[in-house]
């Protein structure tokens, strides 16, 4: 456990990457969704999806963990074992944060009257159905589902090269595109709404987590083949 913690202070040599980077982000996307929120001449509420700008970074987060500090590890003699539960560790403590974050931001929305404006990106109503603690599970499920796919992406280019990455990647688009095709020919998009509403936010990130738990286990497997 030691040495697993040790790659948690690895990855968070470089602080921007897992902090000051999405913080960074966070604020940009703030700002220029008050603004814009501000020319809208309307006194209804106004919702907007910048809050989750620094969600879509830790997919880029999860790349470079694993193609920047993979290599690195190796002339520490890390094992690949410890490498991975590390930077996982470290992934869902950045998440945890990310959530935390999203919960002070929805606070002040909320006793700010949307910023002065009436507008909100962190406050969304369907997402915090399940109050505070469900809205957590959404954004720390999502922040960390976006970095096991970049981690995952990475880990497979690593083991078996592009051509590999472009097949998975081509497989899993031409799989959605199929669904797609399978639902409207079927008509069940009427259905898929309604298990969509039935499960809710918290639902959702509940399977979002089961997901993620699923890739985690095939970027471990992947990662024992994986060349710095």
């Amino acid at each position: 456990m030691r040495r697993t913690f040790n790659v948690i202070r690895l990855q968070l040599i470089n602080k921007g990457t897992f902090l000051w980077y999405p913080l960074m982000i966070l604020a940009a996307a703030t700002v220029i969704s008050i603004l814009i929120y501000a020319l809208i001449p309307v006194d209804t509420p106004k919702y907007g999806g910048g809050g989750q700008a620094p969600l879509w970074y830790f997919f880029a987060v999860g790349m470079s963990a694993m193609t920047l500090t993979f290599p690195f590890s190796q002339a520490m003699s890390i094992t690949r074992r410890e490498f991975f539960f590390g930077t996982m560790l470290t992934a869902t403590l950045a998440s945890t944060l990310m959530g935390v974050l999203f919960l002070i931001g929805g606070g002040i929305e909320v006793a700010t009257n949307g910023y002065g404006v009436n507008g909100y990106l962190f406050y969304l109503p369907w997402l915090w159905e399940a109050g505070p603690l469900g809205a957590f599970v959404v954004f720390f499920t999502l922040a960390l589902f976006f970095f096991v796919i970049g981690f995952t992406g990475a880990t497979i280019y690593k083991s078996w090269g592009q051509l590999v990455l472009l097949i998975v990647s081509i497989g899993l688009g031409l799989l959605l595109v199929g669904l797609v095709f399978l639902w409207t020919r079927l008509e069940l998009w009427g259905d898929v709404g309604a298990t969509i509403m039935n499960l809710g936010a918290l639902g959702l990130a509940l399977w979002g987590l089961l997901i993620t738990l699923a890739l985690m286990g095939v970027s471990f497997l992947a990662f024992r083949r994986t060349i710095p």
